[in-house]
């Protein structure tokens, strides 16, 4: 693996990391609420993280990805806690799969990071490109959580 490629994925787990230690004092319960001046609560940026990189990857490989359909109607762009329902992932399953998705995507998709498809609408052609943008989105959403952690 070329050292970029190592640096990439390091970066990838560290974020992650810094995510799940933000999400270590918060309970059940908290990740449910949903703060006056937000749309959404913690779980839901949890569950959309999760989501966000699965749904650029199969965007640009048109391969389908590891992420079941259900998700996209529960943390894709546009849905609320309000889509929820008995089936959505629990706080303790949706840190699970965070925990779990960079070794995933690594040990999938690692091998695979210059290969060239057919652009996204945002000029993506790799992989490597892919996971560029979803570390930045997934900064946003720490955000996000950290300021709904204030709030409760």
């Amino acid at each position: 693996m070329k050292q970029r490629h190592e640096v990439l994925f390091n970066q990838l787990e560290t974020y992650r990391s810094d995510i799940l230690s933000v999400l270590e004092n918060v309970t059940g319960e908290e990740a449910e609420v949903i703060p006056k001046g937000f749309n959404n609560n913690i779980r839901w940026n949890m569950g959309h993280i999760f989501l966000d990189q699965y749904l650029w990857i199969e965007a640009l490989t048109k391969e389908k990805g590891d992420v079941s359909e259900q998700f996209n109607s529960w943390f894709g762009f546009g849905t609320s806690p309000g889509n929820f329902n008995i089936e959505t992932p629990s706080f303790e399953q949706l840190k699970t799969l965070l925990k779990l998705q960079p070794t995933n995507i690594k040990e999938k998709y690692g091998s695979r990071l210059e290969e060239i498809f057919p652009p996204t609408e945002m000029g993506m052609q790799t992989i490597e490109q892919v996971l560029i943008r979803t570390i930045f989105h997934e900064g946003m959403h720490l955000q996000a959580i950290v300021d709904i952690k204030k709030c409760i």
